[in-house]
């Protein structure tokens, strides 16, 4: 399994992740990609499936500076990733609809990352199991500890791949509407519309056993919100 890199302060700055539109909403520290990264659950991976643009949405997992993927060895995107074609992964959280007076300033409040590069299969026995146990992680804090891992079969019947988190960008908007200064005497509301995910109540599979015991991480989701 090839080590974990070093962590730096900011992602590569490149042509294709210099920010151009709302610059002052964008960022390239690391501390901050990482924070959305680590609250989202799923992003979507974009790559060129011959001359089609394909767009697919994937649960993840972040490892250091690493996202691990997974799916069924049939998953097409999946093996375009695996095989090196330039791609693009997207993570976004939304955070309030923005009413504003007038159309054509409303708005929402989000925080996104978009990441630049190629994905490479994991082969490696013991790195495919460390990236099982992220993704559970991921989707619940201490789940891999309960569930079963991957047997040898299931890690061969399973594409899991590594792709870096060394070149894009992150982009948040906050703050209420930007209405015309003409328009702030209007009558009509104006404001937030504040969003946030929220797990509700655990529902037990129909097959668990008397003996089964609910995991705190069941009972009391924890809070995704991280604040940047």
């Amino acid at each position: 399994m090839p080590p974990v890199p070093e962590e730096t302060a900011g992602l590569a700055l490149t042509d294709r992740s210099t920010l151009r539109r709302l610059k002052e909403r964008g960022t390239h520290e690391r501390a901050v990609v990482e924070a959305i990264l680590d609250e989202g659950l799923l992003c979507h991976v974009g790559v060129e499936d011959g001359d089609t643009p394909v767009v697919t949405p994937m649960a993840y997992a972040r490892v250091g500076e690493r996202l691990y993927l997974h799916g069924a060895p049939g998953n097409r995107t999946l093996r375009l990733l695996a095989s090196g074609v330039p791609a693009c992964i997207t993570v976004t959280l939304l955070d309030a609809l923005v009413l504003a007076r007038s159309a054509f300033h409303h708005s929402m409040n989000y925080r996104c990352v978009m990441l630049f590069g190629s994905g490479c299969p994991v082969e490696d026995d013991d790195e495919k199991l460390l990236a099982s146990a992220a993704l559970l992680d991921h989707m619940a804090p201490g789940r891999s500890a309960d569930a079963r891992p991957p047997s040898p079969s299931e890690l061969r019947s399973t594409l899991i791949v590594r792709f870096p988190i060394d070149e894009g960008a992150a982009k948040i908007r906050t703050g209420g509407p930007k209405d015309e200064e003409d328009d702030l005497s209007s009558a009509v509301w104006a404001g937030q519309i504040p969003f946030e995910a929220v797990a509700r109540p655990a529902v037990p599979d129909d097959d668990l056993p008397a003996t089964s015991v609910l995991p705190p991480y069941a009972a009391s989701y924890p809070a995704r919100r991280r604040r940047t």
